[in-house]
């Protein structure tokens, strides 16, 4: 396997005696889009808690950029380049959009840190480093179209801004390597046609590398370079989508007997 900004070997893990993923290995150049699909219950959301150690795995090695992060904590593999968002929206919804975006940027650690005296009366490099963080953070709406939305309540967005919000506060992090959960999840047509769009997008203006599981076929094939299919926590297909489209074990898969195009 060639060396990418993402190395995955080996990676397993058991809950009890069942092998949620197992032995799976797959690699992530920079600036790729690449995509994980299977059936309910294959193992791709365990596969993203295991990247972002929510779950330690039993075997198998995760790099960034050359750098071993199996047995960091989710915050320590944000801040090695590394950030995600989940199936279920996660946003502070009682605070403004402003806010969501301004609380994850303390953990770029490109941005400088403070300590509780310089903070507390409010510092000349403290105050511009809060311009700067703003400034950042309107730039990031306004690419995810929703700088308008600034001084909203996020829980008063609608369910497509919310998620992209969710996307906005990841890249706030300062991470390249995104990791995205189902975002199309609950997203009518045409929002799914404008995320595609901002997917591709963000990937050249920001210079990203993004991971995705998505159940809509349609998103995935229209942007992901590669595909990697699993079924049973198990690799069964990994390649350009249409190979992926016309591999018979991918069919079976997902439609049983039935050999018809996905």
């Amino acid at each position: 396997m060639t060396s990418g900004v993402l190395e995955v070997q080996g990676l397993t893990i058991q809950f009890g005696g069942l092998k949620a993923v197992n032995d799976l290995s797959f690699c992530l150049n920079q600036g790729s889009i690449y995509g994980i699909i299977g059936p309910n219950g294959a193992g791709k959301t365990t596969v993203f808690n295991l990247l972002t150690g929510v779950y330690k795995p039993s075997a198998g090695r995760i790099r960034v950029s050359g750098k071993d992060i199996v047995g960091l904590e989710p915050f320590e593999i944000t801040a090695c380049g590394l950030a995600r968002t989940f199936q279920n929206v996660r946003l502070f919804r009682e605070q403004t959009v402003l806010e969501n975006m301004l609380i994850p940027m303390d953990r770029d650690p490109a941005r400088p840190q403070f300590g509780l005296l310089s903070s507390l009366f409010r510092v000349r490099p403290v105050v511009v480093n809060d311009l700067c963080k703003e400034r950042d953070a309107m730039d990031l709406l306004r690419i995810l179209g929703i700088e308008n939305r600034a001084e909203h309540l996020a829980q008063s967005l609608p369910y497509g801004e919310q998620r992209r919000l969710e996307i906005a506060r990841a890249l706030a992090t300062g991470s390249r390597i995104i990791l995205l959960d189902e975002p199309a999840a609950g997203m009518n047509p045409q929002e799914k046609i404008e995320l595609m769009k901002i997917i591709s997008d963000l990937r050249v203006r920001l210079n990203l590398t993004i991971l995705l599981i998505e159940h809509d076929m349609k998103l995935v094939m229209g942007i992901c370079e590669k595909i990697l299919v699993l079924n049973y926590g198990e690799r069964i297909a990994e390649g350009t989508p249409l190979e992926i489209q016309n591999n018979s074990q991918v069919i079976d898969a997902y439609l049983g007997s039935q050999r018809s195009p996905m």
